[in-house]
């Protein structure tokens, strides 16, 4: 018989960040997404979801409990999070369409290139990765944030940084494992 063991804080962090994930859509779209009060809160929310995802890394790192779970979950926690924003800000006409689209795909494409190789090991997150998801989940939050319109043309050169490095981080995943 097999003992069932607790997870460890990082990763009942993680958990709670996936968990946390419909209220934060619950607050994008509360009143139809329009009410700016509800936005700012949405935003606050998908904000400290993110945070926590820095705070379960640092604590795995620091108390030496970095797991093959966690390894595993974290990206895909950083995935969900990154979905439940851009897809609610683009039903909401906040992002435009195909801008979510490029984010999702490179996202999935990557998860299934994880999966394919797991028997190799996980594929740790790279510094550019971790830029780029630093780069996506602001961008996104800017379309979430109700910002002044003159505020829009910085918010896309954002964005548009981190379409860049998300094509460019998905296509060194990619050639990373085609060079094994």
């Amino acid at each position: 018989m097999s003992k069932f063991e607790l997870p460890n804080l990082p990763n009942s962090l993680t958990i709670l960040r996936v968990l946390l994930l419909p209220v934060c859509a619950y607050a994008l779209f509360k009143n139809g997404g329009d009410d700016t009060t509800w936005r700012l809160i949405a935003w606050g929310l998908f904000f400290i979801v993110g945070l926590s995802d820095i705070l379960d890394g640092k604590l795995a790192r620091d108390r030496n409990q970095i797991t093959e779970f966690g390894k595993l979950l974290d990206p895909i926690a950083d995935k969900a999070m990154l979905a439940t924003a851009a897809i609610g800000a683009s039903i909401l006409g906040l992002l435009s369409w195909w801008v979510t689209a490029i984010l999702l795909f490179r996202e999935l494409a990557v998860t299934v290139l994880r999966f394919a190789v797991i028997k190799d090991g996980v594929i740790p997150a790279s510094k550019g990765a971790k830029l780029k998801t630093f780069f996506q989940s602001f961008g996104v939050g800017f379309y979430i944030l109700p910002l002044p319109t003159w505020l829009h043309i910085p918010r896309d050169i954002f964005m548009a940084i981190a379409i860049y490095l998300t094509i460019t981080t998905g296509v060194a995943y990619f050639k990373q494992v085609i060079k094994k």
